[in-house]
């Protein structure tokens, strides 16, 4: 049976290629503001220009279609030059954490295959005492940088770009090395950076700048994370696929306050947060001078990546009352893949319930639609990546063709409910089997967060002689508070079944998290275990 794989992308014009929309758009409405800082405001023409600029140098010095080009920088403006010109280029920008140290620096370089760098000036020190033989050029953000665009040709000299060009990502998750995840770009514009356009069919580029032509109050979109991070990109790509302008924030450390300050400079209509370890601070900022801000323009509120905990949601709702919190869900395997909107009248109530397209579906162990009530394996057709980089054991794990479709399973468990609704259940990997009982650590991490003396939990399994396995809990308390873990169990009990409620409350200064702010589980068993010893 034929394996099919649906894209919707358009089938004339120019190529539906991340490059080209941004052609499009400088072509269209090159006068546009693109992209706000709170020291400048570059257009969309501008952005054209340099990314085509960098482009051109990057060919003339070797780089070849399909080569991988690492970006090893925090936020600022050569970041967007690189994701563009590396495109546009046809090579493949490569996400480098700029948290990472020397072994894990090592590993990604080594896994990714990266021929060059665009490189800020003070990460340059750590790569270059690695030995990376393929690693061939490096270009320093700074003056070498600048020289190397002003002497580049601004003119679209490449040509041959395709709508089966790569887009990548590595994925730090919360278990493992960081995975490449291989899209095409026609998929990846459509399974992940049209969900400001609501999914709305894509007739051709040229089309999409059109209609963004004629919105002439294009909202101005703000993610609060580094452009290392996939949830960031993808805020960044839906603005700008839809002809919208996104606020970008380049402070070298995450800071509540600035983050206001361009809120209110761009005058930001959807703030898009990666889950309470931004949430939560934005929201205290604000609850602490609460005029201090003009946030008028500020419509919505958004979360992906990571979810909020109903305590951070609360406080969200304080701080910003009336406006709707969007929760997306997605990853980096499925794109965005369901969304909610939560306008505060339901409550706590357990797992997030997401509104899903015909694409995502329930599977059982069977690989068959689950049935109603019952807990299974989220899955999503259409399109999806097409698979790990270096990876066919994983990438067959993941990817499956069932009855001649072709889905990616990315490791999430999930329930359908009668309503249609599918109830997400938390990550399979991290799953907590005790006495039989699955446990899902997000759900019992959401309760605790909802105590108003716990800061910051993490939930984990550690070994138990008779259960196999029993519910521990890292918490880190709020400052001042010296809440006792009786009280933690007693407020447990009281939202989830026993089974769920922590045996151990061990209480630390901090609770591991990975670089892009998700729990570290691997870590977190780790600290528990020395702990418990």
């Amino acid at each position: 049976m034929p394996v099919t794989q649906t894209t919707g992308a358009p089938t004339s014009g120019r190529p539906l290629t991340i490059a080209d929309i941004l052609e499009e758009m400088a072509d269209v409405i090159g006068e546009r503001a693109a992209l706000i800082t709170l020291d400048h405001t570059y257009t969309f023409a501008e952005l054209d220009e340099r990314s085509t600029r960098l482009a051109n140098h990057l060919v003339s010095i070797g780089i070849k279609p399909g080569d991988h080009v690492a970006v090893h920088a925090p936020n600022r403006i050569e970041w967007v030059d690189a994701f563009y010109g590396c495109l546009k280029a046809r090579a493949v920008p490569i996400n480098i954490n700029y948290r990472y140290l020397a072994d894990e620096l090592d590993y990604l370089y080594r896994n990714s295959d990266s021929v060059a760098a665009i490189i800020a000036p003070e990460y340059v020190e750590i790569v270059t005492s690695l030995d990376l033989p393929q690693l061939k050029s490096m270009l320093v953000m700074g003056a070498d940088y600048d020289a190397a665009l002003a002497a580049a040709s601004p003119e679209r000299k490449i040509t041959g770009r395709s709508e089966d060009d790569h887009y990548m990502l590595y994925t730090g998750g919360t278990t493992g090395n960081p995975k490449g995840v291989v899209w095409r770009n026609a998929d990846i514009v459509v399974g992940a950076l049209n969900a400001s356009r609501f999914g709305a069919p894509i007739e051709s580029v040229e089309a999409l700048a059109q209609e963004a032509a004629a919105n002439e109050n294009p909202m101005v979109l703000l993610a609060c994370g580094p452009m290392m991070h996939g949830g960031s990109q993808w805020i960044f790509g839906n603005a700008h696929v839809a002809g919208c302008p996104v606020g970008f924030y380049t402070e070298p450390s995450f800071d509540a306050a600035k983050i206001l300050d361009l809120v209110e400079h761009a005058k930001v209509i959807s703030l898009t947060f990666l889950g309470d370890a931004m949430g939560r601070p934005v929201a205290e900022a604000i609850l602490a001078e609460p005029d201090r801000w003009d946030l008028s323009a500020l419509a919505a509120v958004s979360n992906g990546a990571a979810p909020l905990s109903d305590g951070v949601r609360d406080e969200i709702r304080k701080a910003l009352p009336g406006r709707f919190i969007l929760d997306s869900y997605g990853s980096s395997e499925s794109g965005a893949t369901a969304s909610r909107m939560d306008d505060g009248t339901e409550g706590p109530s357990g797992a997030p319930k997401f509104s899903a397209s015909p694409e995502v579906e329930v599977f059982d162990v069977n690989l068959k639609p689950a049935a109603v009530g019952v807990e299974g394996i989220l899955g999503r057709t259409g399109a999806v990546p097409l698979g790990y980089y270096k990876d066919p054991v994983k990438t067959d794990a993941t990817f499956k063709v069932i009855d001649g479709v072709r889905w990616v399973l990315p490791g999430d468990a999930a329930r359908r409910e009668e309503d249609g609704t599918i109830s997400l259940l938390g990550r399979g990997s991290v799953c907590i089997n005790t006495g039989g009982e699955k446990v899902h650590p997000e759900e019992v991490e959401a309760v605790l967060l909802r105590h108003d003396e716990v800061f910051d939990a993490a939930v984990v399994g550690t070994a138990h002689e008779r259960w196999g396995q029993q519910v521990t809990a890292l918490i880190q308390r709020r400052e001042g508070s010296d809440v006792t873990a009786e009280q933690l169990r007693e407020h447990c009990k009281s939202l989830i079944s026993g089974y769920k409620v922590p045996k151990e409350f061990l209480f630390v200064d901090a609770v591991p998290r990975t670089p892009v702010s998700k729990v570290d589980y691997p870590g977190s068993t780790e600290l528990a275990n020395k702990l418990l010893s």
